[in-house]
C-alpha cells in the first residue's frame, strides 16, 4: 500500500480485489477459525487501505509544500520555473509575457511597524494579484521577499503578446497602488515591474526571467513605481551599472577613492572655504563621475559605508591643514540623507571629531544636502540636524531650485547656507533666468542664510552675481577641483 499510494484508485481496486474474495471464502466455510480468519482479514484490509490513504495525503502535502510559498499559497519559485520550461519546450511556436514585480520600499514597512504588519501586507497584495491574474488567465508565483512573477497564456504574434503583456502590467500597478487597511495602519505601496517577452524557440528558460529582472532593475533605479519593457539596449546599461556595483563595493579597499577640493571666494575675491568633491578611477574601466557611482551606491546601501570613509578622510584634511596653518573658515562635505538617517552617523561623527578636530580648530564643517532629499522625513531630519548643531556642525541646502521643496521646509529645516544649482547659473545673462537667481538670493537673505553659486565659469556671471548680492561664488573660473596637495600649494599661491 505504501509503494502504491501514489495511486490511490489503484491501492483500493487491489485491496478490495484480493481481500474480498479470501474473506468471502472464509465466511463461507462456516467454522469459528474462519470467522476469526475473516474478521482479521477486513482488518487487515481496513490497516491496509488506511495506510494507504495517510501515505497518499503525505505525498499530496508534500509536493503541495514543495511547489507553494507557505504565507501566500502562491506558486514558489521551483513551481515558476518548470511552469516556464514547460512552456520553452512546447511543439508551439507561441509568445508569452512574463512580469517580474518587486514591491517598492516595502522593508520600511517592516522595519518601522514589524514583520506581521509585513506580512499581512504580503498576503494581501498577493489576493489582489491573483484575482487580476485569473482574470488574464495568467500565472502568478512569489519568488521569495517582496518579489512575484507573473506568466502570461500564449499568443500567436510578438506584437500582440507585448501589447497585452503592457496593459497587464498597467493594471497590476494600479492594483497593487491601492491603499491597504491592515490591523489600524493605513498603507500606501507602489511596485517596480519590468516585462520580457518569452518565445518558445529559445532552449533557456532562465534567460527570461534574468531580462525580466534586468528590466525591473532599470524600474527601481530610475525612481520606481514604474514599468520598463526589457530590449537589448536596456540589457546593455543594465550589465555595464552591475559591473560598476560589483567594483565599487572594492573601491574603498584598493585606495581607488579619492577627494578633490574646490574652492569658495567671496565676492570681494577672498577665499573663504571648499567643497569636497569624491572621484573614483578603476583600474579596470578608468574614471567614473559621481553623477554615475553615487546613484548606485545610494541604491544598494553601499554609500553609508562610501560615505563614512570620504567622512573620515575629511577631517583628517581638517587635522592637517590646521597643523599647516592653512586657515579657512568653512569645509564643506556632501552627505546623503541616506548616510544621514543612518542610526550610526551621529555616533560617527562625534567619534571622528573626538579624534580628529580639537578645540584650536577654527573651520567651520559644513554638511551639504540636496533639496531633493529633504522631503523624506522631515521631522527626524530636523531633530539629526539639531543634534548635530550641538557639536558645531553647520548645514547648507545644497542643488536649491531643482527640487520642488516649500519655503515652509526652507524655514523649518535649521540650516545656514544656500547653493544655487549650477543649471541656474549657467544662463544668468539671460534676464528671465537673472531674475530668477535674483529672487532665489532675496529669499536667502530674508531666511538670513548665506548665498553660494556653483558652476561660476566665467567673469561676467561673477559680476553679475555680485550685482545680486551674492556671498560667495564657486567654480572654474577661480579653480576646477583640486587633490589635497594642489590645493595646499594654490591656497598658498592665492593667499
Amino acid at each position: 500500500s505504501t509503494v502504491l499510494a501514489s495511486q490511490k484508485n489503484l491501492v483500493i481496486s487491489i485491496v478490495i480485489t484480493l481481500m474480498l474474495p479470501i474473506s468471502t471464502y472464509l465466511i463461507l466455510v462456516g467454522e469459528v477459525y474462519s470467522y476469526i480468519l475473516a474478521f482479521f482479514t477486513v482488518v487487515l484490509s481496513s490497516v491496509l487501505l488506511y495506510a494507504a490513504r495517510n501515505t497518499h495525503n503525505y505525498l499530496v502535502k508534500s509536493r503541495y509544500q514543495a511547489y507553494h510559498d507557505y504565507l501566500t499559497k502562491l506558486g514558489n519559485r521551483r513551481y515558476f520555473l518548470e511552469i516556464l520550461d514547460s512552456f520553452i519546450h512546447t511543439q508551439d511556436r507561441g509568445y508569452a509575457y512574463l512580469l517580474l514585480i518587486d514591491l517598492d520600499h516595502f522593508k520600511t514597512i517592516n522595519d518601522t511597524l514589524g514583520h506581521d504588519i509585513g506580512d499581512k501586507l504580503l498576503q494581501e497584495v498577493s489576493l489582489r494579484m491573483e484575482k487580476l491574474s485569473v482574470a488574464f488567465n495568467n500565472t502568478i508565483a512569489r519568488l521569495g521577499g517582496d518579489e512575484f512573477c507573473v506568466f502570461s497564456n500564449e499568443y500567436e504574434t510578438k506584437e500582440e503578446c507585448l501589447e497585452q503583456g503592457e496593459l497587464f502590467a498597467e493594471k497590476l500597478l494600479c492594483v497593487i497602488k491601492n491603499s491597504y487597511y491592515i490591523d489600524g495602519n493605513s498603507l500606501y505601496i507602489s511596485a517596480s515591474i519590468g516585462i520580457s517577452i518569452a518565445h518558445t524557440d529559445d532552449i533557456d528558460s532562465t534567460r527570461y526571467l534574468k531580462e525580466a529582472d534586468m528590466a525591473m532593475y532599470e524600474a527601481k533605479h530610475s525612481g520606481r513605481d514604474g514599468i520598463i519593457i526589457f530590449n537589448e539596449a536596456l540589457s546593455l546599461v543594465v550589465n555595464q551599472k552591475l559591473n560598476i556595483e560589483r567594483l565599487l563595493h572594492f573601491a574603498i579597499k584598493d585606495e581607488e577613492i579619492t577627494l578633490n577640493y574646490q574652492p569658495q571666494v567671496e565676492h570681494n575675491g577672498k577665499m573663504i572655504g571648499c567643497e569636497v568633491l569624491v572621484r573614483w578611477k578603476n583600474k579596470e574601466i578608468g574614471q567614473i563621475g559621481p553623477d554615475v557611482f553615487i546613484p548606485i551606491a545610494e541604491a544598494t546601501g553601499y554609500i553609508v559605508e562610501l560615505g563614512a570613509y570620504i567622512l573620515e578622510e575629511s577631517f583628517k584634511t581638517i587635522q592637517e591643514w590646521s597643523q599647516k596653518g592653512i586657515c579657512l573658515q568653512q569645509l564643506s562635505i556632501n552627505i546623503s540623507m541616506r548616510q544621514l538617517m543612518h542610526q550610526d552617523f551621529i555616533p560617527l561623527v562625534k567619534s571622528l571629531l573626538k579624534e580628529y578636530i580639537d578645540d584650536d580648530c577654527k573651520m567651520e564643517i559644513i554638511f551639504e544636502i540636496t533639496e531633493t532629499s529633504t522631503t523624506e522625513d522631515l521631522t527626524h531630519l530636523i531633530a539629526i540636524i539639531d543634534k548635530l548643531k550641538k557639536h558645531n556642525i553647520s548645514f547648507s541646502m545644497d542643488d536649491f531650485g531643482t527640487g520642488y521643496s516649500s519655503l515652509s521646509y526652507l524655514r523649518s529645516i535649521p540650516i545656514k547656507e544656500l547653493k544655487i544649482d549650477q543649471s541656474f547659473i549657467a544662463n544668468i545673462q539671460d534676464k528671465q533666468q537673472a531674475s530668477l537667481v535674483k529672487t532665489i538670493i532675496d529669499i536667502s537673505k530674508n531666511f538670513g542664510l548665506v548665498t553660494v553659486a556653483e558652476g561660476v565659469e566665467y567673469e561676467y556671471q561673477r559680476d553679475i552675481l555680485k550685482d545680486l548680492d551674492c556671498d560667495v561664488c564657486q567654480g572654474y573660473l577661480f579653480s576646477k577641483p583640486l587633490s589635497k596637495t594642489d590645493f595646499e600649494s594654490f591656497y598658498n599661491s592665492y593667499m
